[in-house]
């Protein structure tokens, strides 16, 4: 059997499958995200210790002694600094973070062909700004560090006792070279950062280390079992998901959106509007392009909360609302946006607000407000040589029927539905491959069998047309509000 652990911004997920890629046992816990400072976004990385070991001896039960290697997935783009044993110096920094807006201009100073290295436009809640920022800011922290890591990175590092990176997440950094394949020193020079704290990159269906006695008293598990060097959460949801190749992007809908397409050779936008990293597994693809958005289930997340209503009510009271919520639209910049705008300082709004809308009218809002985003996504993507006819729907935050039905009428695209507990759990799935790719468990010509089988399709229905005014009118506001 093979664990799969997913470490998201708001939960960790495990997934157990046998070596035929039968799910066996799944679990999830969660942990908060704190601000304690308006653009902030950071946990405390014990918080993902503890909750890794409940979803682990939740998912695993009894069959401890059965679990035969162990693989991650994680958040994208973090900054974890701690000792050399992962002791942490500090909250995790997450992707969401804004603080490091401001240093984001020496990125800007940067020679050209410098930024052309980096193939992907400069942002606030990367790594890069967020370490430069931890420079500028807490020194001490900073040079006391043995390692700054990713959040993943730094959990394997827990389970293991040994420290290392790898590509699909280090490509996200703005500190990775990506026509040489590694950390470029020649880029971290010119901005001033250490090198001695990035961890040696080795691949992400390696064995990074084996679990520790600590770890595995930990989580229930036996000492010694094989730890994969695992993948960012989109790299190993494109391999959970069982994304064939270069032809039909992926949209996955979680705490943030992602659409992403599978590139066989670099392809970086010149426009700078969406982002290009490297893949778990060369197979399909050796690179892909993404639209990121940052704001999907934090902002209905936050909606939610703020109005008080279970999840049962916002699917319910949102859909008694008419398409385009009686004129009333959301902007779902909680945190700042990336593609298009690639804009820390946006921020969300009710826009049309009159005594005619009620709380049903704010969630459905919500929802759309969403799905333009996605949909502004969707449009850079294919402004940069994407074709996109259709897209296969993955991430937990898009199992409901109306929904999906939704998200297809805004994007007027075909869905390509995969079953539920593949969509769900597509990264952890990545994961635990990537787990059976490491020990031995899977061959190289396995992983294609292993692909799920596209369960049905979702095609614009009625509605698609009724948001072709509201969409052009959301497209009206960032830049009126904030341009």
């Amino acid at each position: 059997m093979l664990l799969g652990l997913d470490l998201g911004t708001g939960s960790v997920k495990a997934i157990l499958i046998s070596e035929t890629g039968v799910v066996l046992g799944e679990a999830s816990a969660a942990y908060a995200v704190e601000s304690p400072m308006p653009g902030w976004a950071e946990t405390a990385p014990e918080n993902w210790w503890d909750a890794v070991a409940g979803a682990v001896r939740e998912a695993v039960g009894q069959r401890g002694a059965g679990v035969g290697a162990i693989g991650l997935s994680g958040q994208m783009h973090g900054v974890v600094l701690s000792n050399a044993s992962g002791l942490p110096l500090r909250p995790a920094v997450l992707w969401a973070d804004t603080r490091s807006r401001e240093q984001l201009a020496a990125y800007r100073d940067l020679a050209p062909e410098l930024r052309w290295k980096l193939a992907n436009p400069p942002a606030a809640g990367m790594a890069g700004p967020s370490l430069l920022w931890l420079r500028d800011h807490e020194p001490e922290a900073y040079e006391a560090a043995r390692w700054a890591l990713q959040p993943k990175d730094w959990l394997r590092l827990r389970l293991t006792g040994e420290a290392s990176a790898e590509h699909s997440d280090a490509s996200a950094t703005l500190l990775y070279d990506l026509e040489d394949g590694g950390w470029s020193r020649e880029i971290s020079d010119a901005l001033g950062l250490r090198t001695d704290c990035f961890a040696p990159l080795v691949g992400s269906h390696s064995v990074a280390g084996t679990l520790t006695s600590e770890a595995a008293d930990h989580l229930g598990l036996k000492t010694g079992l094989p730890v994969a060097t695992g993948a960012a959460d989109t790299a190993a949801a494109i391999l959970g998901a069982g994304l064939p190749g270069p032809g039909t992007p992926q949209l996955t809908v979680g705490t943030g959106g992602q659409i992403v397409a599978l590139r066989e050779e670099p392809v970086p936008d010149p426009e700078g509007r969406i982002h290009l990293y490297r893949t778990a597994w060369e197979a399909p693809g050796r690179f892909y392009s993404m639209a990121a958005i940052q704001n999907a289930g934090l902002a209905l997340e936050w909606a939610r909360k703020v109005l008080g209503a279970s999840w049962d009510d916002v699917y319910r009271e949102a859909f008694e609302v008419p398409s385009g919520s009686d004129d009333l639209l959301f902007l779902p910049y909680l945190s700042g946006e990336r593609t298009p705008h690639l804009d820390p300082d946006a921020r969300g709004a009710w826009v049309g607000l009159g005594l005619e809308h009620g709380r049903g009218h704010l969630l459905r809002a919500a929802l759309e407000g969403v799905a333009f985003a996605l949909r502004e996504g969707l449009e850079a993507l294919e402004a940069a040589g994407v074709s996109a006819t259709e897209l296969r729907l993955a991430g937990g935050g898009a199992i409901e029927e109306p929904w999906r039905q939704l998200l297809a009428d805004v994007l007027e695209r075909q869905l390509l539905l995969l079953p539920d507990s593949v969509a769900a759990s597509a990264s952890a799935r990545g994961a635990a491959i990537l787990a059976g790719l490491a020990s031995g468990a899977f061959e190289a010509g396995d992983v294609r069998d292993l692909t799920p089988d596209v369960q049905r399709s979702i095609s614009p229905g009625v509605d698609g047309g009724t948001y072709v005014d509201t969409y052009a009118r959301f497209k009206e506001l960032y830049p009126r509000l904030y341009g």
